[in-house]
């Protein structure tokens, strides 16, 4: 029960400030993929439910204690990937991992100083979440797939404990936590190496819709479990910006990245990213040039052997890749439950940046790769929230981002 529901039952003021007000909603994509060439050299198809989320807002006492929890399903809809060309991570190549069935679960004590810092407020976030490290998660952004640049310019599913600052257009953020990835859906961080890892970030937001922020993390042994893997060294700069051109909604994203792993190996990415809508339409892409390291592969091609150590890697390719889209919204901006058809269209070219060690025109067969995804985002209730800014940090609206206007 929301706050103005106890006020319509006539509930004082006093009670009223305890009653949690609670957001709820979901989303899931039917997707259809078609990538050529895939590896071996042959084309692929596939059909699956992607990004099938449940995620629930609920806050007491006007924003003083607010709890962020967002159920990710993946494990059960695409426990073997998403066909994703130069994708990675956390043991699978070519595709996009299920990420876990916990995807966040954190509570914030806000503005823990009350008047005594003045304008500015404080707070303190525990539980498993977003690191605050980078930019969004792309689930949260216009483009269906995700770049390649998803474990450069994130930080995700660890166990947290983050201090947040805001005052006025400045924000400030830092962070400990577990440097492990998860290995399945349904693994929880390894508490015991919680500390090993440490981010912070900065944010600044001269005007309304516009923010830039950098940040650094460094990660202890993120692809080994035990902690016997090297450290990586991460930074992070980006420019956000979300209004109108003219009488029409659009979004830029700019970002950069870079992450040095045992002071030897050095992955770089560039992106834009970006959005326009007239009506119920909307026209969007993306591109990007991103370093991916080349890991030694199973049997399967699209999986690379675990636990991933620094002798495991075979070199780094570029992957440059421009995409394309286009969506239509079939139901009123403001309905509970929304549809939305998009269709995307994404051409990659693929280098070797470190010889004939890994050679993606044997691999592939060739050094351009095509792939189409076309399908139907359904949503229900609250918007997709920006995953990853707690408490202070966390946006006054809570449906603030690219896709709260026409997706979601």
């Amino acid at each position: 029960m929301g706050a103005c529901a106890a006020l319509a039952l006539g509930l004082p003021p006093g009670v009223v400030a305890q009653v949690p007000a609670v957001s709820a909603g979901a989303q899931v994509i039917g997707l259809y993929t078609h990538a050529d060439p895939v590896p071996g050299g042959a084309a692929a198809d596939e059909l699956r439910a992607v990004q099938p989320v449940v995620m629930l807002h609920a806050g007491i006492g006007g924003r003083r204690l607010t709890l962020t929890a967002t159920a990710d399903l993946e494990g059960l809809t695409i426990p073997g990937g998403e066909l994703a060309p130069g994708d990675w991570g956390e043991g699978f190549m070519d595709r996009r991992h299920p990420h876990t069935y916990a995807h966040e679960l954190v509570l914030s004590a806000n503005d823990l100083l009350g008047r005594v810092d003045g304008a500015g407020e404080l707070s303190l976030s525990a539980g498993k979440g977003f690191v605050p490290f980078g930019t969004d998660d792309p689930m949260a952004r216009p483009v269906i797939r995700y770049p390649v640049n998803h474990h450069l310019a994130q930080i995700l599913e660890r166990a947290i404990a983050v201090a947040a600052w805001r005052r006025g257009p400045v924000g400030l953020e830092a962070a400990l936590f577990n440097g492990d990835e998860p290995e399945r859906p349904g693994e929880w961080p390894r508490i015991a190496r919680f500390g090993d890892s440490w981010s912070a970030r900065a944010t600044l937001a001269p005007a309304a819709g516009l923010e830039a922020q950098v940040s650094h993390a460094r990660v202890a042994s993120p692809e080994h479990r035990a902690g016997a893997g090297p450290i990586d060294s991460k930074w992070s700069a980006s420019a956000r910006w979300e209004g109108r051109l003219g009488r029409h909604p659009a979004y830029l994203l700019t970002e950069w990245a870079r992450t040095r792993e045992a002071e030897f190996f050095t992955y770089r990415s560039l992106l834009a990213e970006g959005a326009w809508e007239a009506g119920a339409h909307r026209l969007l892409g993306r591109i990007e040039q991103t370093d991916r390291p080349e890991e030694m592969r199973t049997e399967d091609p699209f999986r690379s052997v675990r636990p991933h150590l620094d002798n495991a890697l075979l070199g780094r390719t570029r992957w440059t890749i421009a995409t394309a889209g286009y969506a239509v919204r079939l139901t009123r901006a403001d309905a509970r439950i929304r549809l939305t058809p998009q269709i995307e269209v994404a051409w990659a070219s693929v280098r070797s940046l470190d010889g004939p060690a890994f050679d993606p025109l044997v691999f592939y067969g060739r050094r351009r790769i095509w792939s189409v995804n076309a399908g139907l985002r359904a949503g229900w209730g609250m918007a997709m929230h920006r995953m990853g800014r707690y408490g202070a940090a966390e946006p006054r609206d809570p449906m603030e981002g690219p896709n709260s206007h026409m997706h979601e």
